[in-house]
């Protein structure tokens, strides 16, 4: 079934019944992904390490947060 004949479809349960739907759906979304937290991990591990050997150009928070 194609995602337009799922929606057609959807479109004609009740309200409550299509919010149950929607929210099903935006909770598999949210759902953490241990990948995605591993590569974080990973690349946050490197930048510490460049930056403690000097290798990464830093930029003082008040710049960062400075209003324009």
């Amino acid at each position: 079934m194609s995602a337009k004949e799922l929606l057609d479809e959807a479109l004609k349960l009740k309200p409550e019944e299509r919010f149950t739907l929607v929210e099903g759906l935006i909770k598999s979304l949210d759902e953490p992904d241990k990948r995605l937290d591993d590569i974080w991990a990973e690349e946050a591990q490197r930048r510490l390490r460049a930056y403690r050997r000097g290798e990464l150009e830093t930029v003082p928070m008040e710049v960062l947060f400075k209003d324009e």
